[in-house]
């Protein structure tokens, strides 16, 4: 292959520096290897020497792991995953999920080793790696990943009770920086939809329930990702679920049958579709539909991604979208995942074999098929005449035009000794702890007594509970049994209902009503000490029984014991307000309209809620 004006980093050898190697441009370049070249120049260029088989392996978006040490880690048949070979070499994939984590300079070894394997490929084509959110404390293996090296934030639930836009913005500069120190290109994030529905499972990674705030905190991440304008600097941003997943049938999840049913019978289909408008019109480059399929409206009984009227309809005509369109994992093809056969989610078309729920969500207008490695689909529907080549090229230059933008045609490798210096650094994690200072959120202090427990004073005996001992340190006598204690402190995570089998067990799902046993052991505790209680929202809770017997009483979203204790300690005030209504009972979630926010008459704390000292 040549390669001249291509800006290549040297090939990893073992325990070597990186070099960069820039070569010297030559009248046999190919155009679409040279950077002074217009985009759409360099696109068309590659576009006419493709082959049918690496056209359709573009169209193609799955799941990929990280070896040992930074290694290309070999398929894992258990967990659903192919190997990098397999994917890159032999079905023409160029768009890879990475779901696993290492050291910052493991990450990086195996971005760039990835990468050589795309350069001996026939044209070269590199890697795009995209990743699900990895900067809070959430660890849902089909929805985000634990932090781990990277710095800690709260959940986007955090950020939003902090309502703070600059605060995003720094937030999301910080993802950019770290997730570009390590290959990662694209963000399978933010969420745009509306928490309207308290039991749905995904609120935790929402930026709430009020539309407004929603709008100006997406439009403030997305700056952040795109540092300006969407380039070699960039992370570029997968915004999802289009159309607004909050809406869901009784609070279920459309990752399951039981949930694919998404609702509006308050007719607010308009206003969940505002948080999408705001994030393409500040540079959102790829858009993810959602699993749901729309009851009761004009649109038709099928998931979001097989539905014209929503993709080409709304996305592309009405909201002027010329971006990727990319399905949400796994609506083609049955899988198995964490050892688990579980069905294609692909609900209002579950009659048509893989590669006719293909056409139809080509149809549709997408681009893209998340979690799915069958590039033999496409080959075949083109081949019978069923999808022409033309619609293919529609779908490979939107895919090509953002490899190009990115910068990745022109330098895919990543330096290892810098990933080491960004991912984590000091100020990152220094600017992530406070955040998760500002997030917490006080909703009563000195409830039934008197005076005001917090903040604490010094030198109180306390009984940490869940707390670790050592956040209080310098300021209190931590024990061990709630009698000798003059306070103590309870962290508990918002109620939930367990649902069998690997995957349903990550959703928390379910009633909001803390289970008779939790409830009643918080309250014996309350009624012999005072107590302060914290719940971790990761969606709204009936607090109602604990609203009159705590001492004080604190939501978080998200935030690490030292962060807590900091506030508890007075050494930092609770700045947070409730992104979304606590409803005062289970009646009142189940009479809402799971479209509507803000539908009940009388919740316990009102949106906006948050009391300060």
């Amino acid at each position: 292959m040549d390669d001249p004006r291509v800006a290549i980093r040297h090939r990893l050898r073992p325990a070597a520096a990186t070099v960069t190697v820039r070569l010297v441009s030559s009248p046999n370049t190919a155009p679409y290897r040279d950077p002074t070249q217009r985009t759409a120049r360099r696109v068309e260029d590659l576009l006419g020497r493709m082959t049918l088989a690496e056209k359709a392996g573009l169209l193609f978006h799955t799941m990929i792991d990280i070896g040992p040490g930074g290694s290309l880690a070999p398929a894992d048949l258990q967990a659903g995953l192919i190997d990098a070979q397999e994917l890159v070499v032999n079905r023409n994939l160029s768009h890879l999920n990475l779901v696993g984590s290492g050291t910052p300079r493991q990450l990086a070894r195996w971005h760039n080793r990835l990468q050589d394997l795309a350069a001996d490929t026939r044209l070269g084509i590199p890697v795009t790696v995209s990743t699900d959110p990895r900067h809070a404390s959430s660890d849902n293996p089909n929805t985000s990943v634990l932090a781990g090296p990277f710095s800690r934030w709260p959940e986007p639930l955090g950020l939003a009770a902090t309502r703070d836009a600059g605060l995003v913005e720094r937030f999301a500069d910080v993802v950019r920086q770290e997730y570009c120190a390590v290959g990662l290109r694209l963000a399978l994030h933010p969420q745009a939809d509306l928490a309207s529905e308290p039991r749905w499972p995904r609120v935790v990674g929402t930026f709430g329930a009020d539309p407004d705030l929603v709008c100006e905190l997406v439009r403030a991440y997305l700056r952040g990702l795109c540092a300006g304008e969407l380039g070699p600097g960039s992370v570029a941003a997968m915004v999802k679920h289009f159309p607004g997943g909050g809406p869901q049938r009784d609070g279920e999840d459309p990752h399951f049958a039981y949930g694919r049913e998404q609702v509006y019978p308050g007719g607010r289909f308009e206003e969940h579709l505002r948080p999408f408008a705001a994030a393409l019109a500040a540079g959102a480059s790829q858009v993810m539909p959602y699993y749901g399929m729309p009851v009761g409206t004009p649109y038709e009984e099928v998931g979001f991604a097989f539905n014209r009227d929503v993709v080409t309809g709304l996305l592309r005509e009405r909201l002027g979208f010329d971006g990727i369109v990319c399905t949400d994992w796994g609506v083609l093809t049955d899988d198995r995942y964490l050892g688990q056969e579980r069905p294609a989610r692909a609900w209002g078309v579950e009659h048509l074999d893989p590669a006719a729920r293909a056409r139809k969500a080509i149809e549709a207008g997408v681009d893209q098929f998340g979690g799915e490695a069958r590039p033999d689909l496409i080959i075949e529907l083109v081949r019978d005449g069923q999808v022409s080549e033309q619609r293919l090229d529609a779908s490979a230059r939107r895919l090509l035009r953002e490899k190009f933008t990115l910068g990745l045609f022109d330098d895919p490798y990543v330096d290892e000794e810098r990933a080491e210096e960004t991912v984590g650094r000091a100020d990152f994690q220094a600017a992530g702890a406070a955040a998760q200072r500002a997030c917490v959120t006080l909703l009563s202090n000195a409830a039934g007594h008197s005076p005001a427990h917090l903040p604490l004073r010094p030198g109180l005996r306390i009984y940490c509970g869940d707390l670790a001992p050592d956040a209080l340190r310098g300021h209190a006598m931590p024990v061990d049994d709630p009698a000798r204690a003059d306070v103590a402190i309870l962290r508990v995570q918002a109620p939930y209902e367990t649902r069998p089998g690997p995957i349903d067990a990550f959703f928390h799902a379910g009633s909001l009503e803390f289970p008779p046993e939790r409830r009643d052991r918080i309250l014996a505790i309350a009624d012999a000490v005072p107590t302060i209680v914290d719940v971790y929202l990761d969606r709204p809770a009936i607090l109602t029984p604990l609203a009159d017997r705590a001492a004080a009483l604190l939501v978080t979203f998200g935030v690490s014991d030292d962060a807590l204790a900091d506030v508890l300690c007075g050494r930092a005030a609770p700045r947070g307000r409730l992104p979304f209504d606590l409803p005062a009972s289970a009646a009142d979630v189940e009479s809402g309209r799971p479209d509507v926010p803000f539908d009940a008459a009388e919740p316990l704390f009102r949106y906006g809620h948050g009391l300060n000292y």
